[in-house]
């Protein structure tokens, strides 16, 4: 069998998909790129492959006889590079964020579409335990029909941000809407369903003292209610800077409930369990509580990566799609799409007096021209003259000497 030939691109986040690939007979892993040549020369080292090549330019790793690309590089810069993989004949599977802005968003619908290459998006939330048995019970129709749903990303980033932020002002998660990074709460209630959202009203969380600490220049998180094709409600709560963490879903359908254990109640068993309360057909009324933790063939598999096992997932069914398997589950762009845009719709909902606003459906040519030139985000570099700002109630000036503090908070890390 020939094996699929693999390019990673960042070595940090994409340490999970590099080990992935060591442990995958199907797979070769062929190149690793990062234009930070010092910590790409640590990995060289770690590695010790001679049959690994290593790149600090995303042009020769894109003319490289690599099959697939892995992006894993920093979120706000996922869209371009996926459209330049795709316009060089390469499949694409990219981390979270998907896009930054609408314009984005067509653009790369269409690399996808015309260049027939498989894109798919990295939501390694949909892959865990919990949401995994929930989507297996809905479409056996254990659920019913849906009705209503929730879920909460909720993550104290404040002891992370020196190590993942370097005190840099600029960082994009300093500069970015409390709105934007979704999909972890939205994502896997959309992979659940399978249903369109059709519309959206945010309501933004104000700006807090760990924020300021953190030179996050954003409110601490975002509340969404996102109306799906057929009526049903999903709630998603999410952000950086709560006081506790929390990774929670819950699905009400015609036939009763399931939901997660909850990560902020440690013997809950956090998003490796589930509950459920089904009936066996609507009407019954009675409870069946039910409380187990789901496994499937490759559960055990799953354990050596991270995010409680989602990380293997995302990368097994991308290989699995690219060796033929009709039947992988990918999230594929339009998917990832409609677990992004309810948040960037939500932020203009907060900016426009916290009105309904429509989710654009980039399956529609009409759509699609409608939305090419909006790059309205929070990004300085991609939104041209149409900047939003990070927050909405006012433009926060964060003192200089934050972001000193952090930055010799990351370089003592440097030192152990």
């Amino acid at each position: 069998m020939k094996k699929i030939k693999i390019g990673v691109v960042g070595v940090h986040r994409g340490r999970a998909m590099i080990d992935y690939c060591k442990a995958d007979n199907r797979v070769e892993l062929a190149a690793i790129c990062d234009c930070w040549k010092d910590e790409l020369e640590k990995t060289k080292n770690e590695l010790k492959d001679n049959n690994i090549k290593y790149y600090d330019n995303f042009d020769e790793l894109l003319n490289s006889d690599v099959d697939a690309i892995i992006l894993a590089n920093y979120a706000n810069e996922h869209a371009p590079l996926a459209i330049k993989c795709l316009e060089h004949g390469k499949n694409v599977l990219s981390e979270v964020l998907p896009v930054q802005n609408m314009a984005e968003a067509v653009s790369l619908v269409e690399a996808v579409e015309k260049s027939g290459k498989i894109y798919a998006y990295a939501e390694n939330y949909c892959y865990m335990s919990a949401p995994r048995e929930m989507r297996r019970l809905y479409k056996s129709g254990a659920l019913g029909t849906f009705e209503y749903a929730e879920g909460e990303y909720m993550h104290n980033c404040e002891s992370l941000w020196p190590i993942i932020t370097y005190g840099n002002p600029d960082h994009w998660r300093n500069t970015m809407s409390a709105f934007y990074y979704c999909t972890h709460s939205i994502g896997p209630l959309i992979h659940i369903t399978n249903l369109k959202p059709k519309k959206v009203i945010g309501v933004e969380m104000p700006f807090n003292s760990r924020m300021a600490r953190m030179g996050a220049k954003a409110g601490w998180g975002s509340l969404i209610i996102i109306t799906l094709e057929n009526g049903g409600v999903i709630k998603s709560l999410h952000g950086v800077g709560p006081s506790k963490n929390s990774v929670w879903y819950s699905i009400y359908g015609s036939l009763g409930t399931a939901e997660s254990g909850r990560e902020c109640n440690p013997t809950s068993g956090a998003y490796e369990k589930i509950y459920t309360n089904l009936d066996h057909y609507e009407g019954e009324n009675i409870d069946r509580f039910i409380y187990y933790e789901p496994k499937d063939k490759l559960s055990e598999k799953a354990k050596l990566l991270g995010h409680g096992g989602s990380d293997f997932y995302t990368m097994y069914n991308f290989i699995s799609k690219l060796l033929g398997d009709a039947d992988a589950e990918i999230v594929d762009v339009y998917e990832a799409l409609d677990m992004f845009l309810p948040g960037l719709f939500a932020y203009r909902s907060v900016l426009n007096g916290g009105i309904t606003m429509d989710i654009p459906n980039l399956k529609d040519d009409k759509e699609k021209e409608k939305y090419r030139n909006d790059f309205a985000c929070t990004d300085p570099k991609k939104a041209k003259d149409q900047l939003q700002p990070s927050y909405s109630k006012a433009n926060l000036d964060i003192p200089k000497e934050i972001y000193q503090q952090i930055k010799d908070k990351y370089l003592e890390t440097l030192k152990k």
